[in-house]
């Protein structure tokens, strides 16, 4: 096969002339291949040499112009060049060993045929010739492009081999076959199964970076029930595999809150790209096993797990090296509310929507969309009738909004102001009384205007005896 009519950039044509003038046998590989074949967009270029590829860059840099400069990696053997909007990165042909106490290699030079064999799947392990007799010659030594005909996920070599040298292409199958919707060759996958343990040497920020990019795949639940039956999540995130399982009492019995959670994340996924609100969908019920109680009244019930869920989430973000800034507040946020618009959709209130607001702020919207997505049953009828509910809930929210302006409340008086009106000291008084004018603004008994909330000050301040000041 002959790609060489894809390689319409000119920076091909020109790294094969150069690399044909320094004698380099030179290849375009691994990811860049695979998409080209797959017709998906990549600025990311791989090119192996059979020689030096720090050399062969710096030559490339020369042949681009003054301007272009090359960043070198000793240690990896690597260079990069950033060239238009290309991240261009070149290395040596080389072959690898592996220590079993780490997925770090001992590297040696080899060849072109080494350096296909030491790549983590068939499909990664294309090869694009840029030598100028052979220009755009697919070299497959492994059946990538056959696989990829058959939508596989297959290991050049002995995938137990293959996992237990670098754990981390475990976490890697299950990312392609997520994102490309493929499946995993049996052998392939039943070598995880048996080498899922060897996760442990691999460090959580890259265990995490391959689970972020399942979560953001357009059905990541795909990924996470191969993630499940491998045996892989329960190595890193055991939390989520404990909510797996039904449990009976006579007949009554709960959902199987995994898959629920499975579900719900794909729901969010089907209207949002939001890392962080799949994050939500995900953490939404977490808390379910430790708050889960049968009542032979009401069956199994879950009381407070969104509170119980909500303080659960910095740990797992600290666990898992998520960052622990704004985008874990506004998780945790969406844990600890998801459940508060439910009852809003049957009995719809002004006092209710502006609590609502008051407590969401700007995750308001985001909230709603998990709240959408929460809503699974096989009761189609059950389903539509919610979510017809959640349309006028969300018609009353902008209506409210638009009243009442209580997204991200500022309180109409300040502390500052309270104390200079009445000449008193920082103390409880000062929040109470701020209290009970937000009180009054969320109930409704005042608008959230300034005229109205000092007319209502006033009135709390002759209850407390305050009197105000003539300065």
């Amino acid at each position: 096969m002959n790609l060489a009519s894809s390689l319409s950039h000119p920076i091909f044509q020109i790294i094969g002339s150069v690399a044909d003038r320094q004698n380099l046998e030179t290849y375009v590989v691994g990811g860049y291949p695979r998409d080209l074949i797959l017709k998906r967009p990549s600025k990311d270029i791989d090119f192996v040499c059979v020689g030096s590829g720090i050399g062969l860059a710096q030559h490339i840099a020369k042949a681009l112009g003054p301007a272009v400069k090359v960043s070198v990696f000793k240690n990896f053997g690597t260079a990069q060049i950033r060239y238009e909007d290309l991240d261009l990165e070149f290395v040596g042909a080389r072959k690898e060993s592996y220590r079993s106490d780490s997925r770090k290699p001992i590297v040696e030079d080899g060849t072109l045929e080494d350096d296909q064999k030491r790549r983590d799947f068939t499909m990664n392990a294309l090869a694009i010739s840029l030598h100028k007799e052979s220009f755009g010659e697919l070299i497959d030594p492994f059946g990538g492009l056959d696989d990829m005909k058959k939508k596989i996920i297959r290991t050049p070599l002995d995938p137990v081999v293959t996992f237990s040298d670098d754990p981390l292409r475990m976490m890697r199958a299950v990312r392609f076959a997520s994102q490309l919707g493929y499946d995993i060759e049996a052998d392939t996958f039943n070598a995880i199964v048996t080498q899922a343990e060897r996760l442990k040497i691999v460090s959580q920020e890259r265990i995490t970076d391959e689970l972020n990019k399942i979560i953001l795949s357009t059905v990541p639940s795909y990924g996470f029930k191969l993630l499940f039956h491998s045996g892989l999540l329960n190595h890193f995130f055991p939390e989520l595999v404990a909510l797996r399982g039904v449990e009976y009492v006579g007949n009554r019995a709960h959902k199987d809150n995994f898959f629920h959670t499975l579900q719900v994340l794909d729901n969010v996924s089907k209207v949002s790209d939001d890392l962080w609100l799949r994050w939500a969908a995900i953490l939404h019920d977490i808390a379910k096993p430790a708050t889960k109680r049968y009542d032979k009244d009401h069956g199994w019930t879950f009381h407070g797990h969104e509170d119980k869920g909500a303080r659960m989430t910095p740990g797992i973000f600290k666990k898992l090296k998520l960052p622990l800034n704004e985008k874990m507040v506004f998780v945790q946020n969406l844990v600890r509310l998801h459940l508060r618009p439910i009852p809003l959709a049957k009995e719809v209130t002004d006092a209710a929507i502006r609590r609502l607001l008051f407590d969401a702020g700007d995750d308001i919207d985001a909230l709603m969309k998990l709240c959408r997505a929460d809503i699974t049953s096989k009761n189609f009828e059950k389903v539509g009738r919610f979510l017809k509910n959640f349309d006028l809930v969300e018609q009353k929210i902008v209506e409210v909004e638009q009243k009442d302006h209580i997204r991200n409340f500022q309180p109409p008086v300040t502390g500052d102001e309270i104390m200079q009106m009445f000449q008193i000291p920082p103390g409880r008084i000062i929040g109470e009384i701020k209290e009970q004018i937000k009180e009054a603004i969320l109930d409704g008994e005042i608008r959230n205007d300034r005229e109205e909330a000092m007319a209502l000050l006033m009135k709390i301040a002759q209850e407390k005896g305050l009197v105000a000041s003539n300065r």
